[in-house]
């Protein structure tokens, strides 16, 4: 990694006012920080995202997945973070299998991402995103799992507990233990980086499922179903696309899962309702 490269936070000064008892007092807040990473498949840029600078080779490689662009880690050769000359933020320099890299130059299409940005320069609607069929059998998820995820979650959410201001995604087992996340300012970039995470680690997509702490929007979906899992919970909503893809998919989808209550809105049937003991 570049030794210069921005660090997921900064310092900054803030002043703390209370809005009915006239409390006012100078303090420090940690604010996360935005680069523009640049995507090139040597030679040719392909997007440019708003990130938090870190775990970049995995957001890279889920990137490159969940796009379509490579179907398997094995078709990526190599990914190489570079400073841009001119400072304006980081390159990620992706090298991809020969047949590949052809591939993509049939079909390359530059983005200009914001944080999080989902279809961004997408030419016609028949563009949209729709994963490959899910080979993965259902997955059961139960109200016990859940609980514990969503406790593990926030705890795990360090960059967010420092700063209030990103997203974050986890991969949870059967049982709710959250075995990895990843944080990101864009909540598509932190599924991508967590993906990415999988895929290097080899994991089954059917050995697990997700959790989000944003809204569960249909490119959230839709790289889920791409990954191969077969549930997802997320803390808030969905939108109506979302539910149109789970089942499209046969992807278990439970959002608004917060205070002690979720709402299931597919895949009832692999939900297990559990009394706590």
């Amino acid at each position: 990694m570049p030794p210069n490269k921005p660090a997921p936070t900064v310092t900054v000064e803030v002043e703390r006012i209370g809005l009915s008892d006239g409390m006012r007092e100078a303090g420090l807040r940690e604010a996360p920080t935005e680069t523009p990473v640049n995507i090139v498949y040597a030679p040719i840029p392909f997007a440019v995202m708003m990130c938090t600078p870190q775990d970049l080779e995995d957001f890279a490689i889920g990137f490159s997945f969940t796009e379509g662009i490579i179907d398997s880690i094995a078709d990526i050769r190599s990914v190489v973070v570079e400073e841009d000359e001119e400072q304006r933020g980081l390159r990620l320099v992706v090298s991809l299998a020969s047949e590949k890299m052809q591939r993509h130059l049939a079909r390359a299409r530059n983005i200009s991402g914001r944080t999080g940005c989902g279809v961004c320069g997408i030419e016609d609607l028949g563009a949209m995103p729709c994963a490959r069929a899910i080979t993965a059998a259902p997955f059961e998820l139960t109200t016990t799992s859940m609980s514990r995820s969503l406790d593990e979650i926030v705890a795990g959410q360090k960059l967010n507990e420092a700063t209030g201001a990103v997203h974050a995604a986890a991969w949870c087992t059967p049982q709710g233990e959250v075995l990895a996340i990843r944080e990101d300012v864009g909540r598509h970039n932190a599924l991508d980086k967590l993906i990415g995470h999988l895929l290097r680690g080899s994991v089954d997509p059917g050995s697990g499922y997700f959790v989000i702490t944003s809204r569960c929007s249909f490119e959230m979906l839709e790289k889920v179903a791409a990954f191969g899992a077969r549930a997802v919970v997320a803390i808030s909503a969905p939108t109506a696309l979302a539910i149109e893809r789970a089942r499209l998919h046969g992807v278990t989808l439970v959002a608004q899962a917060r205070n002690g209550r979720a709402l299931v809105f597919c895949g009832g049937q692999h939900v297990r309702v559990e009394a706590s003991s």
